[in-house]
């Protein structure tokens, strides 16, 4: 099996936030969400939309100087 960034996706009541993606990041999403889904023993796909904000969750706490910034702005 594919080791992940990502794990089980929490069941947050989401914001609401409309985006346009490049049909390549479109299709990757997919993709990464039919790989997770097989990961974690889920016969249906994730959708693109329930990725988003985990990924940038994940890319925003693994950025050193944003982290650094936010923790000297407060």
């Amino acid at each position: 099996m594919a080791t992940l960034k990502l794990g089980p996706l929490a069941d947050d009541r989401p914001a609401k936030l409309t985006v346009e993606l490049p049909a390549n990041v479109f299709r990757d999403l997919q993709a990464y969400g039919a790989l997770l889904a097989r990961t974690s023993g889920d016969t249906a796909p994730i959708e693109p939309s329930r990725l988003i904000a985990p990924m940038l969750e994940r890319f925003m706490a693994s950025d050193r100087g944003f982290t650094k910034a936010r923790k000297g702005s407060v």
